[in-house]
């Protein structure tokens, strides 16, 4: 199963392995009160692509096929996903957007479902 929370939120019950997916490091959180297990900023959407969508919800389709697009070249990536899920049975993507439905991690998590 995937999850996904805000960084900044309460961590839920069940969140057995924790993965912060975006480009940046979360504002106001150090490296050592982190409370996930790993980075994948390689997995985020390019900074071109998230400058130009801006959490602007009319863009939203648009920047999904874009991000499906970039993710076509992060197999090896999206391979380590899958293994982590199977795993640990429960993967929580992380991202410190304030948007809490159109974001990257809804994006990547919808992809990786579909896959």
């Amino acid at each position: 199963m995937i999850t996904m929370r805000r960084v900044y939120d309460q961590e839920e019950p069940g969140e057995n392995y924790k993965v912060l997916v975006d480009m940046f490091w979360p504002r106001g959180i150090s490296k050592e009160k982190a409370d996930w297990q790993e980075w994948m900023r390689e997995i985020a959407p390019s900074n071109e692509l998230r400058k130009w969508y801006n959490h602007d919800p009319v863009k939203w389709e648009e920047f999904k096929r874009l991000y499906r697009e970039e993710l076509s070249g992060k197999e090896e990536l999206l391979q380590r996903f899958r293994r982590l899920e199977k795993e640990h049975g429960t993967l929580t993507l992380l991202y410190s957007s304030k948007e809490k439905v159109l974001n990257n991690a809804a994006a990547l998590r919808e992809f990786l479902q579909k896959a």
